[in-house]
């Protein structure tokens, strides 16, 4: 079976930006915590609300999609596949838009008339869910190429925990940490070492699904993100990350230290816990993290485009050299963790 490799990434970030003092000038009452501080969020864009201008989540997606076939080897018309997995499908001013599949309206609009096309939802995990099928409809010899596209205009959900919130704890702060954004990655097969990736895997504690749930208010008739931030952000759920990755390099007869890796990727859902994540992980891998990326100063938590949003800037500011090798990790609600390890060489921005 041969493997997949990135062959190509576009991002598209919406040019309004918002501060996270602006957003927390709004609440009724002020935290009791430092939200910047534990977040690591300072500001986020947002989506254009102009009438004339309006930007939802499928157009969103599009200028990510478009941003990625600018710089791929392959016309749309040559992709075999399309996966969308937006968590926010907002359409021609719907809120919720579901049918025809956003995958199916993307590939149109793009020229990828032979493609076949679905949606995933994976919560913030969506688009290496993505990838994961996608790697495997490549390495099976099912198809040759595809595109992993998400669009989220998801800070709606911030201004309704802005309107609601009226208590120095309440469970829709988290809502206040996210950003719009799009991305896409073009994936096809992996000639050599030095562009692959290596492997790529995705688990589910469905114990842990409750925690993070997004529905309409209860109080209004915006849309909410409702957290439990303290049973979300602890030992427990992140030693089941770590373990995931353990036993997949012992079933290897590999050690973490012999990866090699070069940079690790976390989902950017908060800069406080990253730093811990880490530290479990070295303990239960026995070895020391290496750098970790991070952009969740500048755009937020981005969800479902948090890793390639991060991939897309670093390569934009030259930081990552050729030949660097990746570590992935997701962190979403459900609770989905994993790990993709990728070694990336000729994906330039």
């Amino acid at each position: 079976m041969s493997h997949s490799r990135f062959e190509s990434i576009g991002a598209y970030l919406p040019s309004n930006i918002v501060t996270t003092q602006e957003l927390l000038s709004r609440l009724k009452e002020p935290p009791s915590f430092d939200l910047e501080k534990i977040t690591g969020v300072k500001q986020r864009r947002v989506h254009d609300t102009n009438p004339d201008s309006y930007e939802d989540s499928f157009a969103i997606a599009i200028k990510a999609a478009e941003d990625c076939l600018s710089r791929s080897r392959y016309e749309a018309a040559e992709l075999d596949v399309i996966i969308s997995s937006s968590i926010t499908r907002s359409n021609h001013a719907t809120r919720m838009y579901m049918e025809p599949s956003f995958a199916g309206s993307i590939s149109r609009l793009i020229g990828a008339k032979n493609a076949i096309t679905f949606d995933v939802s994976n919560a913030c995990a969506g688009m290496l869910t993505g990838t994961y099928i996608l790697d495997r409809m490549i390495r099976s010899g099912a198809v040759r190429n595809g595109m992993v596209v998400s669009g989220e205009a998801i800070t709606p959900i911030a201004d309704t925990a802005a309107e609601e919130i009226s208590a120095k704890y309440d469970p829709q702060f988290a809502s206040l940490s996210v950003g719009d954004s799009g991305a896409a990655v073009v994936l096809d097969q992996a000639v050599d070492d030095n562009d692959k990736i290596h492997y790529v895997e995705l688990v589910t504690a469905a114990e842990y699904a409750n925690l993070c749930l997004g529905m309409p208010s209860d109080k209004s008739q915006g849309i909410a993100l409702y957290t439990d931030n303290r049973k979300m952000h602890n030992e427990d759920r992140f030693v089941f990350g770590s373990n995931s990755l353990k036993n997949h390099l012992e079933k290897l007869g590999r050690t973490f230290a012999d990866e090699e890796f070069d940079y690790i990727v976390h989902h950017q859902f908060g800069a406080a816990a990253i730093p811990w994540m880490n530290a479990i992980a070295e303990r239960e891998l026995g070895s020391p993290m290496p750098p970790d990326l991070r952009v969740i100063e500048k755009y937020g938590n981005t969800s479902t485009t948090s890793h390639f949003i991060v991939l897309h800037d670093q390569l934009s500011d030259q930081n990552i050299p050729a030949g660097s090798k990746l570590l992935m990790i997701p962190a979403a609600s459900g609770i989905v963790a994993g790990y993709l390890s990728t070694t990336i060489s000729s994906l330039k921005v």
